[in-house]
C-alpha cells in the first residue's frame, strides 16, 4: 500500500497581500519558508520515495525543504493537474480591489462558489476534474506498491483532492481553509 503525504506550499507573497495568484508565480515569504521547514520536520521520519509538485516555484521551493530529509526520494515529477486554481482575469488583483470593483456578493461567488469562475478562470468543479484524473493515475500506477509519495500542492487543488479522497460534500469542500502547516495523509 502506498501512502500519500499531501501539503500546501508555505505562505507566498501574494497570499500575504490577499492577491489572487492562481497560475502566477509568487515567491515564499520568510514565514512561508519557516512553514516549509516545519513541514520538512513533520515528515522527516516518513518514507518518501517519490514526489510531485506543480511548475510554480512556491510549491517547488516548499518541496525542497521537505526533501532535505529524504535522500531516498529518487524522483520529482512536475504535474500541473495539482496546480492552483486559475483565477483568470482576477489573477494579480487583490481581494480588496476585486470587492470594490464587483461587490462582495460577486467576490464570494468567484472565491467560494462551486461553478462560478472569473473570465478565463476555473471553477472548483473544473479543478475537481483534473485533480480526479490525477488521483486515478496515482492509484493505477502506485496502489500495488509500498511507496511514500510527497505532493507539494496548492490550497484549491488540495481542497478538491480532499473532497474526493474523503467523500466530502461540495458544501464541506468550499468551506475548508487549507492551512500551510498541515499534512494530509492518504492510503492508496
Amino acid at each position: 500500500m502506498t501512502t500519500i503525504y499531501l501539503f500546501r506550499h508555505g505562505q507566498s507573497e501574494f497570499n500575504l497581500t490577499k492577491t489572487f495568484t492562481g497560475w502566477l508565480d509568487a515567491k515564499l515569504t520568510s514565514l512561508g519558508i519557516e512553514q516549509a521547514q516545519a513541514l520538512g520536520l513533520m515528515l522527516k521520519d516518513k518514507q518518501i520515495n517519490l514526489a510531485y509538485t506543480s511548475r510554480l516555484s512556491r510549491a517547488q521551493d516548499t518541496l525542497k525543504y521537505v526533501l532535505n530529509y529524504h535522500p531516498e526520494c529518487t524522483q520529482t515529477i512536475i504535474d500541473d493537474r495539482m496546480i492552483e486554481r486559475s483565477y483568470g482575469d482576477l489573477s494579480g488583483h487583490t481581494h480588496t480591489e476585486t470587492i470594490a470593483k464587483y461587490g462582495q456578493e460577486q467576490f464570494d461567488k468567484w472565491h467560494r462558489g462551486w461553478q462560478d469562475k472569473a473570465n478565463n478562470g476555473e471553477s472548483f468543479a473544473d479543478v475537481e476534474v483534473r485533480v480526479g484524473q490525477f488521483i486515478d493515475d496515482l492509484k493505477q500506477k502506485y496502489s500495488s506498491q509500498n511507496l511514500g509519495i510527497a505532493i507539494s500542492a496548492h490550497g484549491n487543488s488540495i481542497r478538491l483532492f480532499r473532497k474526493i479522497m474523503e467523500n466530502a460534500t461540495i458544501d464541506e469542500a468550499v468551506s475548508w481553509t487549507i492551512p500551510y502547516d498541515q499534512v494530509f495523509e492518504y492510503q492508496i
